[in-house]
């Protein structure tokens, strides 16, 4: 029987998981597990154009997230406003564009303004896109569509058209989703998008996880016979 390999995947999507634990297991605060955790992210990005990847969605703040500790939430969003700040000059140095998939409240106006000057100031950017899944949730966004498509006035509702209503029509579903840190479940993230994604768990903690571990994860999708529901 020939060796099955799939061209790389276009779309990656990756459930950033393990913040928490890596802190706890080098005694320190929870604040440092998501310092390292964007670094993780910078390599990620960094590695993703090598390995044939066009787009990558990063589950960075779910709508579940809220109901965390204040203290904890100040500081990803902190966190989230330096590292847009930092990119302004990464992301046309390196060519990248960004998208946002989210709901846009409650989140601060500051923060608001700058991922969307950031936005429209790489819109013309040919390179890697960064699809960030800010205070997202899949049943919000396919709640989102159907609303949308109700306030148009449609009476039958296609597949088709919930997909054409999505935070972002234009994203190709993710061939491969991972996610880190050894949990199995996809915590509301791209449920309608991933319905034929591959999906990828390790149990590497997120601020552990570099380019030869997303390399590792492409090599395996390779490999993987996809049906899509065929024989």
């Amino acid at each position: 029987m020939a060796e099955i390999l799939n061209p790389p995947p276009k779309h990656v999507a990756i459930i950033m998981d393990g913040n928490g634990r890596w802190a706890a297991a080098h005694k320190l605060p929870r604040s440092a597990g998501h310092r390292e955790g964007a670094k993780a992210v910078r390599r990620v990005i960094e590695t993703a154009p090598q390995l044939g990847i066009k787009f990558i969605t990063l589950y960075a703040f779910s709508t579940e997230n809220w109901s965390r500790p204040q203290d904890e939430i100040n500081t990803l969003m902190q966190l989230l406003e330096k590292t847009i700040d930092e990119y302004q000059h990464e992301a046309k140095q390196q060519n990248l564009r960004l998208w946002v998939s989210g709901a846009r409240e409650p989140l601060a106006p500051e923060l608001l303004d700058k991922m969307d000057k950031l936005v429209q100031s790489t819109a013309t950017h040919t390179g890697l896109t960064v699809n960030l899944a800010l205070n997202y949730g899949a049943q919000q966004e396919i709640t989102h569509a159907v609303n949308a498509l109700l306030a148009a006035g449609k009476k039958q509702i296609t597949p088709q058209d919930i997909t054409a209503h999505l935070y972002q029509p234009q994203l190709p579903a993710p061939e491969l989703l991972i996610r880190t840190s050894g949990e199995q479940r996809l915590s509301n993230f791209l449920l309608w998008q991933a319905a034929y994604s591959e999906l990828y768990f390790t149990p590497v903690l997120w601020p552990d996880f570099d380019g030869k571990e997303l390399q590792k994860a492409v090599q395996i999708y390779q490999h993987r016979q996809r049906r899509f529901g065929g024989v």
